[in-house]
């Protein structure tokens, strides 16, 4: 039994031997080191495509074979990759890019929240703005101490906009929180 003393950076680390990754913009071109976009990974041992159904197939590999994983991501100088959240959960307020993990961590660190999840929800000229769902481990947690606590570690526009205190979130049958319903419940 080794114990290791190597601190955790957050790094899902290198591609394996023999896989390619990078990470691209919405036109498929590699973004600088430290950007963020999609992963975009190729190798042996990625999927081809989808049995039978060439539509999600194109939407999913590239021309030249990449898989386009809907995973946001950013790599280091040293090649190390770090995943920033999934594509599909990204909350675009007034054209900024909004990650519900970012937000959700800094709420996560108030002492009074067992639990949350951050979800984007329609505001008219701005796109969308950001919902924090929560589940207070101390019931005297209130709105306007969750602001006040957003307001130390987020910018105004990552701040959300609405936030709803739940007795419990909704999840999947191995205890993932299900974004999605929470999107269609508002």
């Amino acid at each position: 039994n080794a114990v290791s003393n190597t601190r955790f950076t957050g790094a899902i680390g290198p591609p394996l031997p023999g896989t390619d990754a990078r990470v691209c913009d919405e036109s498929g071109k590699t973004v600088a080191v430290g950007q963020e976009g999609e992963l975009w990974v190729k190798g042996p041992q990625v999927m081809a495509g989808y049995w039978q159904r060439p539509v999600e197939t194109t939407q999913t590999i590239s021309p030249d074979g990449w898989l386009k994983t809907g995973d946001v991501a950013r790599m280091d100088a040293k090649g190390q990759f770090y995943i920033v959240d999934r594509k599909k959960d990204m909350i675009l307020v007034s054209g900024f890019n909004v990650y519900p993990n970012e937000v959700e961590d800094v709420l996560a660190q108030h002492a009074g929240v067992l639990e949350c999840a951050v979800v984007g929800v329609p505001d008219g000229a701005a796109g969308e703005a950001v919902k924090a769902v929560v589940v207070r481990k101390d019931q005297a947690l209130t709105v306007d101490s969750l602001r006040s606590h957003c307001a130390l570690s987020l910018t105004p526009y990552k701040r959300p906009k609405f936030i709803e205190f739940r007795d419990a979130l909704p999840k999947s049958s191995v205890g993932k929180i299900l974004r999605r319903e929470l999107r269609d419940q508002t």
